[in-house]
């Protein structure tokens, strides 16, 4: 199968399910039912990620050449021989930091016209 390869920077801002997918796995490997957990966590509840849109994200992001599966277990005695455990590629870790910079130009944007808390607007 052929990994299709994009430019993370230029790419268009990502789904809100891609960005958090690709945050997850910022902290390592993980299996798909501890990204879905990771997601609602990070979130507080207000993400709450499906099976039907987790997999297809991840399958979109395999696709990308963003996340990689792994081939080892972290420990194959207790662990379920049927998950499967996806990493971040330095593709994936490209796109997660251009996107975190478009959401820090948001917010700085916003601050600066005091909609949020933060640097008050410029009077002119």
């Amino acid at each position: 199968m052929s990994r299709r390869a994009t430019n993370p920077p230029s790419a268009p801002p990502l789904t809100p399910a891609v960005f958090h997918v690709l945050l997850a796995l910022a902290h390592g490997e993980q299996h798909g039912y501890a990204i879905m957990q990771g997601v609602r966590e990070s979130t507080q509840g207000a993400i709450k990620m499906g099976p039907g849109t987790l997999y297809g994200t991840i399958k979109r992001l395999l696709a990308a050449g963003w996340i990689e599966e792994c081939e080892s277990r972290l420990d194959p005695e207790v662990d379920d021989e049927r998950r499967r455990y996806y990493r971040l590629s330095g593709q994936g870790r490209r796109a997660l930091e251009a996107e975190a910079r478009r959401y820090e130009a948001i917010v700085r944007a916003t601050r600066s016209r005091g909609i949020l808390p933060g640097t008050a607007a410029v009077t002119t």
